[in-house]
């Protein structure tokens, strides 16, 4: 089987539609990562340089995508303290080999096409001698299957454990008969955050892939640049080109969850589909206005999944007031290959001791979930 690096994912050319990850997952579709790259978010000047490794088996072909990353920016998986350890020892920890969607914390396949132990091997095999070509430090893959991290996991990569917050569809018909399921207290308190956005004026409507026009996309870059300039301090990674292209490329895959106020449009939330979850991504708002946040990115979601017979809800990174509104504590995970064997053998040790304190963070917050307890 051979193999090749490539610089962009425009070169897949005729290869493409044969590299389908499983229930479509629309950030690994290979017109979403190739919008990353034509918008310019994703570019060796941004420090996401491609480096895609693609699997030339002529009967199944599979691409991992790859980038050459010389910061940890919009990552999700923090290792800022292991580059300050390299730095600190007179070693060079950027650049490093990451594989990941860019900006997108969301579990799910990394490898387009086929993942068979077969493929693994390979890539697995072509990942680590590029990086020692290279002379990068380290190869990282972050928020994968739970197959996918077995598989490499298997094959030497240390895992890394984290926690995020998902919903999770129990056969619900409604948002009340998911209500239902709560502590009294807990349906009271969803029930007066919702009543609040109605007693504020505000509308909220659900707008899909070619309703959202060119105009509304522009409205939404503010909100999300000024969202980001307000926490950080900069503009965010994503440009305006990269949401103006967004319906073009993923259809009806794409939401935006807009708030009316008035008529005039305050506050809307990001959101991606595909056959089986829902992804909250981005939000923001001209004004700060009571429970509109929770409704936009939590309940409107929690609506839409029961609509459409979603099974679960990935509403982001963090955020564990989440586990009040009906969100449940999952392990995600990320897997680390590290050249120098002696930093190996301690972020080994870190891993394992943060391990123990992930596990305790997940009973303790299975504890506080607002659900009646049955029997």
């Amino acid at each position: 089987m051979s193999s090749r690096f490539l610089d962009r994912i425009a070169d897949l050319a005729s290869l493409a539609p044969r590299l389908r990850p499983a229930a479509r997952v629309p950030f690994l579709e290979p017109a979403f990562l190739d919008l990353l790259e034509r918008c310019g978010s994703v570019s060796a000047t941004t420090g996401w340089q491609p480096h895609h490794l693609l699997l030339e088996d002529p009967d199944a072909p599979a691409l991992l995508p790859l980038y050459l990353k010389n910061h940890s920016m919009g990552e999700y998986v923090f290792d800022w303290a292991w580059a300050d350890a390299y730095q600190r020892h007179g070693l060079r920890y950027y650049p490093k080999l990451l594989t990941a969607i860019p900006f997108t914390p969301a579990t799910g396949p990394r490898l387009l096409g086929d993942g068979s132990d077969r493929h693994i091997d390979r890539m697995v095999e072509q990942v680590t001698a590029e990086a020692q070509r290279l002379g990068v430090s380290s190869w990282h893959v972050l928020f994968p299957t739970d197959v996918l991290a077995g598989q490499l996991e298997e094959r030497g990569l240390m895992r890394r454990r984290g926690v995020q917050y998902h919903w999770f569809n129990s056969g619900y018909r409604d948002f009340d008969d998911f209500l239902a399921r709560m502590t009294s207290r807990r349906r009271k308190s969803i029930a007066r955050e919702r009543r609040k956005v109605d007693e504020q004026g505000l509308e909220i409507e659900r707008l899909h892939g070619a309703e959202i026009s060119a105009d509304l996309w522009t409205l939404f870059y503010t909100f999300y640049s000024d969202t980001y300039l307000k926490r950080n301090g900069s503009l965010g990674y994503l440009n305006e080109s990269f949401f103006t292209a967004l319906s073009d490329t993923l259809g009806d895959r794409v939401m935006l969850v807009c708030a009316r106020q008035r008529g005039r449009i305050v506050a809307a939330g990001l959101f991606f589909h595909d056959d089986d979850t829902l992804y909250g991504r981005y939000w923001g708002c001209r004004d700060e206005y009571d429970s509109l946040h929770f409704e936009v990115c939590y309940y409107q979601g929690i609506e839409f999944a029961i609509e459409k017979g979603l099974q679960r809800f990935d509403a982001g990174a963090q955020g564990e007031h989440k586990l009040l509104r009906g969100f449940e504590p999952v392990e995600t995970c990320s897997l680390h290959w590290i050249a120098h064997p002696s930093f190996a053998r301690a972020i080994e040790d870190f891993l394992n001791q943060e391990a123990k304190m992930v596990a305790r963070h997940l009973q303790q917050a299975r504890e506080v979930l607002p659900f009646k307890t049955e029997g």
